[in-house]
């Protein structure tokens, strides 16, 4: 008997899907938003294919077919795990894919502020340097990467990656994960000693806030903070007036707690020259989406072999 594939945002990936070997009858959405029409699509479907959809636990209770929810994504916190599991629906996400563009990205990020390479570039084309009576100007710090001091909070797959950039470029390394494990430094100590913290954890009830006020105070004065993992992470009201008032002096971050920021996000409408804002793409190399939906396709078929893979639990 075929079963029921529905792919509920598939815009939301920039990739070709190979084709499913068993039995199948395949659709697809380009964007569901509504808890009606993600009930409505998935009327007896076995296996949804999602990024972004919320599917939560009114939605769950709605869909008596539904075995299988492939998140296209690491994060899952888009899943109400505990009614899936009541329910018997199996989670599964993929991994190990953005081993080189997320790294890539918080390297970018990191350049782009330490040595003002954005509001140098904004202010030549306001006409700044034309007026300027010498060959430069001096408006925006500028700090060296090499022998900064580089924090990672979050020591998995990809904190590692970013550890070997950092590395490489002259960078001391602190890693600070809840995760017992060789060579990492408390939480206290890379919050106050590093020159660059970047975030890598998954969005938790005890992660949510991990960044407010009181460890933006504690962070060095010439410290940048970037985040590309979750927006909810950060407190993001203490983070904007912490750039505002010089308690640190910078903040790169590809994620806001609500996205896209349709009501408008504190963050995205800033105009800062020590903040950048980017919309969520540091995963979207077009080589890392064509592994994250061959790992999409892959996870799916061992689920209906009978051995399910990247299974998430909890």
């Amino acid at each position: 008997m075929a079963k029921k594939i529905v792919f509920l945002d598939r815009e939301s990936l920039d990739a070709t899907l190979k084709p499913f070997s068993f039995e199948h009858e395949y659709v697809e959405h380009e964007s569901t938003w509504t808890p009606e029409d993600i009930v409505s699509r998935l009327q007896g479907a076995e296996i949804a294919l999602i990024n972004k959809v919320p599917m939560r636990a009114d939605v769950l209770k709605q869909l008596p077919d539904l075995k299988l929810i492939a998140v296209a994504a690491t994060g899952t916190d888009v899943v109400d795990k505990a009614q899936a599991k009541a329910q018997g629906i199996t989670v599964v996400n993929i991994r190990n894919y953005a081993f080189n563009t997320v790294p890539e990205h918080v390297v970018g990020l990191m350049f782009a502020l330490r040595r003002a390479i954005v509001p140098y570039a904004n202010s030549v084309k306001r006409g700044d340097w034309a007026k300027s009576r010498q060959f430069c100007y001096f408006d925006y710090p500028i700090y060296d990467i090499a022998g900064s001091t580089l924090g990672i909070v979050g020591y998995g797959a990809l904190g590692k990656s970013i550890a070997k950039r950092g590395e490489a470029l002259g960078m001391k390394i602190l890693a600070y994960d809840t995760f017992p494990q060789e060579g990492l430094s408390d939480f206290e100590t890379v919050l106050t000693q590093s020159d660059v913290i970047t975030l890598h954890v998954p969005l938790t009830p005890e992660t949510k806030g991990l960044i407010g006020a009181a460890e933006l105070k504690r962070m060095k004065k010439n410290a940048i903070l970037i985040n590309t993992a979750r927006g909810g992470l950060v407190d993001e009201a203490a983070l904007l007036e912490a750039l505002k008032d010089g308690t640190i002096a910078g903040a790169g971050f590809d994620v806001v707690a609500q996205e896209p920021p349709k009501d408008g996000n504190i963050l995205c409408d800033a105009d800062l020259p020590n903040l950048i804002v980017t919309p969520h793409v540091a995963w979207a190399s077009k080589e890392a989406m064509q592994i994250l939906a061959d790992q999409l396709v892959d996870n799916v078929e061992a689920f209906v072999a009978g051995k399910p893979q990247n299974v998430v639990e909890g």
